[in-house]
């Protein structure tokens, strides 16, 4: 890793270096860690490991194993008893894992995008990762590692072949993404939507658009900056630091824009994409369609999102085509799985209710008839549209009234069986019992472990089912139990 000597980790993380039972053949001022990690068991040779103290395991029991397996050296907050290598203590272990992180960011010479927003985050990542890999070697966040935690891992990932590093980030309160923002400089910055998600801390959208743009505080002084136009609120932002947006949406005012969507179900969709002169690669206009691989009509914003940054870095209209195409879903964003028994569309990474209503409307456009096959067209013909939702976190205030109405929508949509599960779910559960026709099918379960013991009775064969909560609901258990 490029400067991350001991020497200079320390001075990075105001830390006091301890060499004294450094190996002779390593030196603090020219021998290179390897990497840096959090965990113990990818501490590998010449690695620094940093202790931190978790909710179950405290780092600090395992310096002992990274010495064995030839770490470089340690960040702890606490003298080691019996120090079997060198160790830079710190106040605290997280501080200094982004610390370290920003230090590394400034020895690079690549290029960051920075996204983030209320909805789609991840799948904007994917979209942006997937075109730029048509030119550039890329990096981009695992999962959804974009925290105070996981978005430092993510730098420290990074290696000098890499020319593009896509970085997910996202918040939950004022001045965190501030700091995401410190370690990450992004060149390009990214906001997919301001929606109601994390309302307990951030009070209102108005706050959120605060929030979220504080990941300007640090971008670079020529950094390009790309909006959803069609979002009420990041469609008044007019200039940052000097540089003017590029806007992408579905309304011809943006410019890059899409028109002429075709819904295909399960299946994706198709578009026609348009660059206006102002930003195009250029000045020269372009229209082209583009194969959305991924369900749901959202994620048309998503190809839109990746066209807008694949064109402010030079790509063809052919690389940016082909990158559309070839993206690939994440676990737990409508992700499709096909069983013997069922078709589950897992959503249940997280959820507000923007994206419950996003997703509760892929369910509903999913026709029917795309399940025919000829061995079994006479089961697939009677297919039913399920939805298994759960709680939604950190609402605020008003998260009685937001479970209530995703009730009332799932029920409009007419969705044939609608499960609801878990203490705030009970509203959605009332919401969807008062706007149900007599046809449909409405169930409240105080927990998963109560669901689970009547989940074959409410789940037929041939079913399509969409599960959908927070994460903290962990309904990746439902995913489970019905594949």
């Amino acid at each position: 890793m490029k400067n991350m000597t001991l020497e200079n980790i320390a001075k990075a993380v105001c830390g006091a270096l301890h060499t004294e039972r450094m190996p002779a053949s390593v030196c603090a001022q020219t021998t290179e860690a390897a990497g840096v990690v959090i965990d113990s068991r990818k501490a590998g040779k010449d690695f620094v490991f940093v202790a931190t103290r978790g909710e179950r395991v405290d780092g600090h029991c395992f310096i002992d194993q990274v010495f064995d397996a030839g770490a470089l050296g340690v960040i702890c907050e606490r003298e080691p008893e019996n120090p079997r290598g060198a160790y830079i203590l710190v106040e605290d272990s997280f501080q200094a894992l982004k610390d370290v992180a920003a230090y590394y960011r400034s020895q690079l010479d690549i290029r960051v995008v920075g996204i983030t927003g209320s909805v789609g985050k991840t799948s904007t990542k994917e979209f942006v990762a997937s075109v730029l890999s048509k030119e550039f070697c890329v990096l981009k966040t695992a999962g959804n590692f974009n925290n105070e935690v996981g978005l430092p891992l993510t730098v420290l990932q990074i290696r000098e072949d890499c020319e593009i590093a896509v970085l997910e980030m996202g918040i939950s309160d004022f001045g965190e993404m501030h700091r995401l923002s410190r370690i990450a400089r992004p060149d390009l910055c990214l906001i997919t939507n301001i929606g109601q998600c994390h309302l307990e801390n951030l009070g209102t959208r108005d706050g959120i658009l605060k929030a979220k743009t504080e990941i300007f505080d640090f971008m670079r002084e020529d950094g390009q900056v790309c909006l959803n136009g069609d979002d009420d609120k990041l469609g008044t932002i007019r200039s940052v630091r000097g540089s003017t947006p590029v806007f992408f949406g579905v309304g011809k005012n943006n410019a890059i824009y899409a028109d002429c969507y075709e819904n295909r179900g399960l299946a994706g969709g198709r578009a026609r994409i348009h660059i206006k002169k102002e930003a195009a690669k250029e000045g020269v206009e372009a229209d082209f369609e583009v194969e959305i691989p991924l369900p749901g009509e959202h994620m048309l914003y998503n190809a839109l999102a990746a066209t807008a940054v694949g064109t402010l870095f030079g790509l063809s209209t052919a690389q940016i085509q082909a990158g559309v195409r070839d993206v690939e879903a994440v676990g737990g964003r409508s992700h499709v799985i096909r069983t013997d028994r069922l078709t589950l569309i897992d959503d249940c990474y997280n959820a507000n209710p923007v994206s419950m209503k996003a997703a509760i409307d892929l369910l509903h456009m999913t026709d029917a008839a795309e399940f025919v096959d000829a061995d079994r067209n006479a089961s697939r013909l009677g297919v039913r549209k399920a939805a298994i939702l759960g709680d939604m976190f950190e609402l605020g205030t008003d998260e009685t009234a937001l479970h209530r109405a995703v009730g009332v929508y799932a029920a409009e949509k007419q969705i044939d069986v609608i499960v609801c599960v878990g203490k705030l779910s009970k509203y959605m559960y009332e919401g969807a019992e008062s706007a149900a026709d007599t046809a449909a099918e409405v169930y409240y379960f105080a927990d998963k472990e109560t669901l689970f013991a009547e989940l074959e009775k409410i789940i037929h064969d041939g079913d399509i089912v969409l599960v959908k909560a927070s994460h903290g609901m962990h309904f990746e258990d439902i995913i489970a139990k019905l594949s």
